[in-house]
């Protein structure tokens, strides 16, 4: 099995299309992400298929925000499906609710902190708190680890501020935002290259439209991997 740090997200309309990709990356990759907008288009389906007949491990990317009880049903039916990561927004009592609900489940809660597509514009915009971008990352961290998040989704440029946090001993980071050199940035804002991002002090990266975009997306993949086995990737703060 690949190198399980690399997650590529099957951002691709449908599950036969999402499945026809993970067919072509083949053995490369053993850790997929599905999210909220294949929902709609067999997502849960393809998360079961790929789980259970080939062997992959899931992220299920939903983002979960509503009232405690609500998010507590729908991870405890989520929690029935053996995935291994499920996103929630970061709030502490979002994620002490997701907790109760994945309960005697291995399914890890991972706390959303500060989308990576957003900047200190876009707070402004939602009349969230003044504030340096990373600092609100690293607050909105620490609460979410104090509430028993297991991980936190933050962008690779707070990674190492998230690592040197007493309270993420033990816990997971992972980093949406990651770009190889010279790729396309799309719609994210806070970014770094697979090494930097594994460097920093991630476990896992996320890496989407670099992959399913390519013409080849197997030897897209194994690049990356390649990258997160360079000396450039090498983790001197853990």
């Amino acid at each position: 099995m690949s190198d399980d740090r690399l997650i590529v997200a099957l951002d691709v309309p449908d599950a036969l299309a999402g499945l026809k990709l993970a067919e072509q990356i083949g053995d490369a990759v053993s850790f997929y992400k599905i999210g909220l907008g294949m929902l709609t288009g067999g997502g849960l389906a393809l998360a079961n298929e790929l789980k259970q007949e080939h062997g992959k491990r899931i992220f299920l990317d939903m983002k979960l925000f509503d009232i405690g009880a609500t998010v507590e049903n729908a991870v405890r039916g989520l929690a029935q499906f053996d995935l291994d990561f499920l996103t929630v927004h970061g709030d502490p009592y979002v994620v002490r609710a997701a907790k109760e609900g994945a309960a005697g489940k291995d399914l890890k809660i991972l706390a959303v902190t500060i989308l990576t597509s957003l900047d200190r514009n876009d707070l402004d915009a939602a009349l969230l708190k003044p504030g340096e971008v990373s600092n609100m990352v690293v607050e909105r961290a620490a609460n979410a680890f104090e509430a028993g998040a297991d991980g936190v989704i933050a962008s690779p440029q707070e990674a190492a501020l998230i690592r040197a946090l007493p309270e993420a001993e033990g816990r997971l980071i992972v980093t949406p935002g990651v770009r190889p050199a010279g790729a396309d940035l799309g719609d994210q804002k806070r970014v770094a290259t697979p090494a930097n991002a594994v460097a920093g002090g991630a476990d896992h990266i996320v890496v989407g439209r670099p992959v399913w975009q390519s013409a080849n997306p197997q030897q897209a993949a194994l690049d990356i991997l390649s990258e997160l086995n360079s000396p450039q990737a090498q983790t001197p703060n853990r």
